[in-house]
Parts: structure tokens; sequence; C-alpha cells
């Protein structure tokens, strides 16, 4: 009873907890969580939400995972790798930051919550195997590099291309280094060399949280934001101004034409009147569709184009304000477009900071679920929920082994789908776990799951006290945080050891790395090719195993005639080596190897397979067994087998193998098999237990 107890509520281990286990729970989760604060605003920011979204995933999700989980050590919440995918995944669907972007992140939380709780449930994580070290280090490369230049543009305070290439839009971004904004540029290297300096200096010094506190205080001292907002009438360039409106009138058409798609959408789905009328109307979803696309091109560069024009700002006798096109010489600092809404034109000469973040705790609220959309986010959901798993088991098991724990995966997915499923209920969007939280919290000596509850609350005291106090933070700080973080998992050296090891395993390593970063955004599709490379180069090993014809040493050891250029092992019997089970996808490839074998050695009256490879045989092995009996015995050449492992033995002998080989034919030990071979000039049927060694 109280081991089905622990299995249906993991954390009642925890108990009973003594007075240092406890304090040192708390002393972990305070730690934790002077991470955890920035780092949830940080990588919401990369997910295209608002950063309030990261501390409602930073809490109630935390707390479940932990309670759920399997590992004492494994800090559930946001992570940059599942945020990078979750707004690649909707970008297709919704403009980052909007209220519909919001509803899909949330809904995509849900759907990867119950896909990880499935696998979990049903002891499904095995299928983490199909997974290969190479292609997940080519993928975990590609994507650091794709989340930290993805920010590149915040980093400059230029806005960033919408192409639908990362390649593209990085180069895009690179090409506007003439209109970076310097001070925001300082922040962001400022904060970059201030981590690595504390990390490398106070490694124990939470160094995220030192560079929060102080670009929040630098920024509200030097009046970094500097923002004002007018009317178009106030903007006296007629190019700008003109610049203006095609942008609003843009922006305005882009909204129609996908009210208008959503629309119809719904109305082709619901069923038309005829088929006729269903074939116009997908006709006119799919025009509608291409005319969105070039709208949504338009528009990105048009902001481009926006940002560009940069104005002076006048201040009239009477303290009108205005603004021109600015020229050289001109006072001040120039002034730039924000946005526009309507009538309504907000400027800035200063940086972006995070800005007002609504204060208290997320409420209870239901996912939205758009059916429509869900279908299409099926495949996305389910790459997020491996890499996911990926990265939690990965640091769990790390943990574990160093502190000799027993780990089981199954349960973590379990725990981890409970905190997406509960999380989105609380307008989380999707969480994993977190190796540098996790890694903290096992250095600050954390005995139970206990310290990420703490971390969680430490997440709930800033939400409902401390929100004000981050109004200053450059955005740039954030940018720079998560720039840190996954520029630490950059790891070359393993796909170089991949390619060393063996060339195959390195090109399926480094085709992951090419396709990753050429399909980014659809970060997915990586991993989908790289998985299909790796299981195909695994089912092409399968087929065409490793088989050789043995020689003798000098030493009289057997070894590879051809590998080590040996004279053959006898002058009228071969020795066959096969390094694979006897199954259907490899038998012609046996069949193949033994009859060349016999085919360049006419003098052979005997071919001995070395059996101690073979670790199955199914029933297409055992007739291309029997059929190569026959075969050999029409040449006066007798098939025999050494050292067969007790499951091929029994398999043979249930098929009435052993009987067609013939007993005399089959030898415990290949040593047996050749004092046979060596004493007769051809096998004699001399019967010989077939006992496996």
């Amino acid at each position: 009873m109280k081991d089905t107890l622990k299995r249906v509520f993991p954390f009642l281990a925890w108990f009973p907890m003594s007075g240092s286990g406890l304090r040192a729970d708390v002393i972990a989760g305070l730690s934790v969580a002077m991470i955890l604060v920035p780092q949830s605003m940080a990588y919401a920011t990369l997910a295209g939400l608002p950063v309030v979204y990261g501390l409602y995933a930073a809490a109630l999700p935390v707390v479940i995972g932990s309670l759920w989980g399997s590992s004492r050590f494994l800090h559930t919440g946001p992570v940059a790798m599942l945020s990078l995918l979750s707004a690649a995944s909707l970008a297709p669907f919704a403009v980052a930051g909007t209220d519909y972007f919001i509803q899909l992140s949330i809904m995509l939380a849900l759907m990867v919550g119950l896909l990880r709780l499935f696998l979990g449930l049903f002891r499904l994580g095995i299928i983490m195997n199909f997974v290969s070290q190479p292609v997940m280090v080519g993928f975990t490369n590609a994507a650091a590099l794709i989340i930290g230049l993805s920010l590149l543009n915040t980093f400059f305070n230029v806005p960033k291309p919408n192409t639908g290439a990362f390649l593209t839009d990085f180069l895009g971004v690179v090409a506007q280094l003439g209109y970076a904004h310097w001070p925001t540029v300082l922040f962001g290297v400022g904060t970059l060399a201030t981590l690595i300096l504390l990390g490398r200096v106070l490694p124990r010094v939470p160094g995220v949280l030192v560079v929060v506190v102080a670009g929040t205080l630098i920024s509200a001292l030097t009046g970094f934001e500097r923002n004002e907002t007018v009317s178009l009438d106030q903007i006296v360039s007629a190019p700008a101004q003109e610049l203006f409106h095609e942008l609003e009138r843009t922006r305005a058409a882009l909204d129609d034409a996908s009210t208008t798609v959503g629309d119809l959408s719904r109305g082709l789905q619901n069923g038309p009147g005829g088929d006729a009328d269903a074939a116009e109307l997908a006709v006119e979803v799919a025009r509608l569709q291409v005319e969105e696309e070039q709208l949504k091109r338009r528009l990105s560069d048009l902001r481009i184009e926006a940002h560009h024009a940069a104005l002076t700002r006048q201040e009239g006798p009477g303290g009108e304000v205005s603004f021109t096109a600015r020229e050289e010489g001109d006072p001040g600092s120039a002034w730039r477009l924000v946005n526009i809404d309507g009538n309504e034109v907000k400027l800035s000469t200063g940086g972006r900071v995070v800005g007002n973040i609504p204060q208290g705790l997320p409420a209870f609220q239901i996912p939205v679920l758009d059916w429509e959309v869900m279908p299409a986010l099926l495949p996305a959901a389910f790459v997020m929920a491996l890499i996911g798993f990926m990265e939690a088991t990965s640091i769990s098991r790390a943990l574990a082994a160093q502190r000799r724990e027993k780990l089981d995966a199954n349960q973590e997915l379990v725990g981890q789908g409970l905190a997406n499923i509960v999380g989105s209920f609380f307008q989380s969007y999707t969480v994993s776990g977190s190796f540098s939280r996790s890694a903290v919290a096992a250095r600050s000596g954390a005995q139970s799951g206990l310290f990420a509850v703490i971390s969680a609350l430490g997440v709930l005291i800033t939400m409902l006290f401390l929100t004000p106090y981050l109004y200053h933070l450059p955005q740039a700080v954030l940018a720079a945080i998560v720039m840190s973080a996954v520029f630490g998992l950059l790891d070359f050296r393993a796909m170089v050891e991949a390619w060393k090891i063996q060339r195959a395993d390195g090109a399926a390593g480094v085709l992951t790395f090419a396709v990753t970063l050429y399909m980014a955004p659809d970060l997915a599709m990586g991993v989908i090719v790289g998985v299909f490379l790796a299981t195909l180069l695994f089912l092409l090993g399968t087929v065409r195993p490793r088989s050789e014809l043995q020689g003798l040493r000098p030493d009289g050891v057997l070894a590879g005639a051809v590998s080590h250029d040996l004279r053959p092992a006898g002058e009228d019997f071969l020795v066959l080596r096969f390094d694979a089970s006897l199954v259907f996808m490899n038998v012609a490839h046996f069949e193949d190897a033994v009859l060349d074998a016999v085919a360049r050695n006419p003098n052979a009256r005997a071919v001995l397979v070395l059996g101690n490879s073979i670790n199955r045989i199914d029933a297409s092995g055992v007739d291309k067994v029997r059929s190569l009996i026959g075969d050999l015995k029409a040449a006066n050449c007798t098939l025999m087998f050494s050292g067969l492992k007790k499951q091929v033995r029994e398999a043979m002998e249930r098929a009435g193998l052993l009987e067609d080989l013939g007993p005399e034919n089959v030898f415990p030990s290949k040593a047996m098999a050749l004092k046979v071979l060596r004493s007769t000039p051809a096998p004699r049927a001399a019967r010989v237990d077939p006992v496996s060694d």
C-alpha cells in the first residue's frame, strides 16, 4: 500500500524531513528563485510573449513538476529551447505578442502536456532511443545559435525582418548595424561581460540577479527609456508622414485579410452548399492566404523603412512640439518610430524597457481550443514533447548519476506532462526541465523537490509586490541573459568526436545542424530529418552487417583474413564471422556472404559460422539457413555453426533446424569446432552435444 501511494504521489518520498535537509532546501530554493525570476521573463520574450507570462510559467508548473516528477533536483519552468520552438511553431498562425498568439501559446502548452502525460503513463519513454546522440548534438548546436542570434535585433534595438527564413532575417538585422542604438548595445555587451566575469570569478554569486538589478537601476537613473506619443499631424516631414500612413494602412489591410481568411476557412470546414461552392471557396481562401503573406512581408519592410526615417524634435515658442526629417548637424538624438495606432504615433530616442508588468497572481482560465489550428500544431507539439523530455531526462540522469540515485524516466514524463497541463489552466506557456537552475539547486545542497516549491514562492512574491520595480529593466539585458545561457550549450567538439568515431553518425549530426539552421524557424524539421537519417543509417547497418572470413594470426588466434592480411583458417574449410542477428532484413546478405566465400574457395568442404554474435533468429533466418544447407550440400560442402546462444539454439530446435543441420555440425565453441575440422580432412558425423558456452 505504501509503495502504491508513493507511485501515485512521488513527493511522499520527501518525508520525513530532517531539520538540516529542510534548511538546505530553503537555501537552494532561494538561490534558484534569484535566477528563476529574471530567466523566466527573458525566456517569455524569446517565446514572443509579454514578460508576465514567463512569471506565470515559473509559478504553478514548477510546483507540479516537482511534486510528480522523479528527480529530486530537476527544476521545471521556462527554458530557452522550448520558448523558441513555441514562438517558431506559432509564427505561421499569429503575430507574436497579440492576444491570439498568447491563446495559441497556452493551447500549445496543453497539447505538449497531454502528449508527455500519454507517453509517461504508457511507459513510452523508450521512444527517445530513436534520437541518436550526434543528431541531438547537431540540433542543440543549431538551436543555440538560432536562439542567440534571433535576439540580435533586441541587442541593437532595430526591427527584425519577417521573411520566414532565419538566415535571411539574421542578415537583415546585421545590415541595420548603422542604425543601432548604441546605449542599448552597451547594456547588452555589459550584461554579457558581467555574466561571464561573475561566472569565472564568483561562480556562487547569482549573476543573473546582479545584472537585472544593476541594469534596472542604471536604466532608471539615466533615463534610458525616452518615449513620446504625438499625433500624425505633428510629423511635419511629408515623406515620413506618408510612410507612417502607408504602414498603418498595410497593417489594417493585413488585419482584414487575416480575419477574412479565418472566417472563410471556418465556412469551408462547416461545409458550403455544394461541390462547386466548396471549390470556389477553397480557391478564394488560397488567394487570400497568398495576399496575407505578401502583406506580412510588406509590413515588415515598411517597419524597417519607418525605423530608418530619423526625426528631429522641435519645440515652438508656444511649447508646441513637432518632428522634422533629421539632417546632419541637428542637435540632440534622433527620434525613431516605435509604433503607430491610428492617428497616434509613438516615437523614441532611447532604448526599449520591459515596461508595465501586470501585478497579481494568474487567474484560473480554461485554455481556448482552436480546433482549426490544433491539427496543424500537433507535429510541432510532438517534437516539443520529445525535445523537452530529452532535455529533462539528460539533466536528471546526470545529477542522479553523481549521487548514485535511480531515475524513473517515465515518471518524469508524467511530472512534466502534468506541469504543462495544470499550467495551461493558469496562463502558462510550455515548460520543461532547466539545466542551469537544476545545477544551481544541486550545487546549493538541495535534498528534495521542496526547493522547487520554495523557488516558486519567490516568483509569487515577485508577482504580488515587486513587478512595479521592474519597469525600467532594459530588454537588451534580458536578451543578453538568454544569449549567455544558450551559447553555453554550443558543443562543436562533440560533433567532431562523432565524426572521428563513426563518419555515418557524424554525417547525421552535421546534416541535422545544417537542416535546422536552413529550415529555421521551423526547427522541428531539423529533428525529423536527423532522426530519419540516423534511423536509415541504422537500418543500412542492419541490412548489411559486418561479415568476414577468418584467418589465423601467428599466435593461432582467429582474426579477419582480409582486414589483417592473413591466410585462411584451414585448407579445406572456411570460418565466417557474422556480426548480427539472422533476421528478415539481413538474411540475403548472410546468404551472399556464405556463397561468396565458397565461390572464392572451391576446395572448401565445410563452412563454419561463428554464432557468438547472433542474438536471435526469426522465421526468415531459419528458412534461409535451411536453403543454404541444401545449396551447399549440392556443392559437396557442409554448413556448421559454433557458439550459438541459448535462445538462438532453442529457436533452431523448435523449427527443426538443428536436425536439418545435423547435431554433429553444431558445436558449443569455436575451439571445439576447429579441433574437429583440423583433425579430419572433411567433417565427420560425430555427435557433439550443442551446449552454449
